[in-house]
């Protein structure tokens, strides 16, 4: 069942084969055992700007302590460690974290990333000029991404938006749970069979595995199977596998519907 190309051992089955994959931007082997992060993909043509800012649905929750400063980032230094835990806490207000639900069904958004916001033109002269962060969070509950602007300074959440249909790259943990429903999935069995091949081990779970993410998302010149209709208002996601320390698995064929927990076949 294998071949050997390049140095490395490759199987060969009929629904996932182990290939030489080149990853756009810095993904790859290098990250080492686990899974990654990707962008965002967009095949054929341009879906044109369908996110739309509307008003936050939270319910009232109660008021909790504001989290520890800690360590400080000066100007338009880096976030610290001590910011973002900081800044993540602060944003995650209670009626964000009651009425969400992260990429795992569990009760809270998931974190897609923070990120240190520009200053205002009124506030570039500033001897203390205030630093702001945005936390971007995905709702999986209403699919939304829910975008938050903490003061770091006053430690006050300044702008709430959600938008829908706007799909940021995935994160690690969502890389996970992508491989893991594709491994419960009947669809993921080549996969299974060719790391087989590959190891001469069972793959059971996405840790044997690197993994990079990327979004997927349909238009009107590739509108796909009717199972991947809902990409990009649903999170949806195209796996790029690596067997740890060894070949490429290529499932670049599956799209896995994050917020619909279901795996679908394209070309």
């Amino acid at each position: 069942m294998g071949k050997l190309l390049a140095g490395a051992a490759i199987a060969v089955s009929g629904t996932a084969i182990a290939v030489a994959v080149t990853l756009p931007g810095n993904a790859g082997a290098s990250d080492g055992a686990g899974t990654g992060a990707g962008a965002e993909e967009r095949p054929g043509g341009e879906n044109g700007d369908r996110a739309a800012d509307t008003a936050a649905r939270q319910p009232a929750g109660v008021v909790e302590e504001e989290p520890p400063v800690g360590k400080r980032g000066v100007g338009r230094d880096g976030l610290t460690t001590d910011e973002l835990r900081r800044v993540e806490r602060l944003a995650l207000t209670p009626g964000l974290r009651s009425g969400s639900e992260d990429v795992e069904g569990d009760r809270g958004p998931e974190v897609l990333g923070t990120d240190l916001v520009e200053l205002k033109p009124s506030e570039v002269d500033d001897a203390a000029p205030p630093r702001r962060a945005e936390v971007s969070f995905y709702d999986y509950k209403d699919d939304q991404l829910v975008l938050k602007t903490v003061n770091l300074s006053t430690g006050e959440v300044e702008k709430t938006e959600t938008r829908e249909g706007e799909q940021p790259p995935p994160t690690r943990a969502e890389a996970v749970e992508a491989a893991e429903v594709l491994l419960a999935d009947p669809l993921g069995a080549g996969l299974k069979q060719d790391y087989k091949a590959a190891t001469g081990k069972a793959l059971t779970g996405p840790g044997q595995l690197t993994t990079t993410a990327m979004i997927y998302r349909v238009d009107g010149e590739n509108a796909g199977p009717d199972r991947v209709r809902a990409c990009g208002e649903h999170r949806c996601v195209r796996l790029f596998t690596k067997v740890t320390d060894g070949p490429w698995i290529d499932v670049r064929h599956l799209v896995i519907d994050l917020s619909a927990g279901t795996v679908s076949r394209i070309g």
